[in-house]
C-alpha cells in the first residue's frame, strides 16, 4: 500500500506526514528501583493544518497475559519543524513534569531522535534530570524508546515500545 501524505498536511510538516495517525501496540519499560513491566500503548499525531503537529500518547499497565493492571503514564504536546530539519517538541506530562526537546529529522529514512533541552518539574513532581528520545518507522511499525535520568540516577534505557498504525473510526 503506497503512503498517502494527508489531506490538508502543512508543507512544512511533509517530512513528518509518516507519523500522523493512531498507532497501538505493547511495550516494556524498567528503571533502577522499579521491576520490569509491560504496558499497551496509544500514541495519536494529528494535524489541523498549522506548522505544527498536536501529540497525545496514554499507557497501560498489563500483566503476562495482556490484561489490563491499570493505566500507566500519559503526556501530550506540540511538535513544531524549523529551518534544516530541526525538531522542536513540548510535552507535559501527567505526573507534573514539562519538557522541551530539540533534534533532527532524518534525511534518509523515517526516524527522528530528540535530545533533552529543559524542564519544569512541578514541585511535588519527581525530578527528571535527563532524557534522550528515538521515533522510527521500522517494518510499518512505530518504534519508540525513551531513555531517561531521574532521581539521581545516570542516563540510560526506560521505555520502549512498537506500535502498529490503528484504523480511526
Amino acid at each position: 500500500m503506497a503512503f498517502v501524505i494527508p489531506e490538508g498536511l502543512h508543507e512544512d510538516l511533509y517530512p513528518l506526514a509518516w507519523m500522523v495517525g493512531k498507532w497501538g501496540g505493547k511495550g516494556m519499560g524498567e528503571y533502577p528501583g522499579v521491576p520490569k513491566f509491560e504496558y499497551t500503548q496509544e500514541v495519536i499525531f494529528r494535524h489541523d493544518g498549522r506548522p505544527f503537529l498536536e501529540y497525545s500518547s496514554r499507557s497501560w499497565l498489563i500483566d503476562s497475559n495482556g490484561d489490563v493492571i491499570r493505566p500507566g503514564a500519559s503526556e501530550s504536546g506540540y511538535w513544531r519543524i524549523k529551518p534544516n530539519r530541526v525538531l522542536e517538541v513540548v510535552i507535559a506530562h501527567s505526573t507534573g513534569l514539562a519538557e522541551g526537546w530539540v533534534g533532527r529529522i532524518s534525511e534518509d529514512r523515517p526516524a527522528i531522535q530528540l535530545a533533552w533541552d529543559s524542564a519544569y518539574v512541578a514541585p511535588t513532581a519527581k525530578t527528571v534530570e535527563d532524557g534522550a528520545r528515538l521515533y522510527g518507522l521500522v517494518d510499518g511499525q512505530l518504534f519508540t524508546s525513551y531513555d531517561m535520568a531521574a532521581m539521581g540516577k545516570e542516563l540510560q534505557a526506560h521505555l520502549w515500545s512498537s506500535l502498529e498504525r490503528q484504523v480511526e473510526a
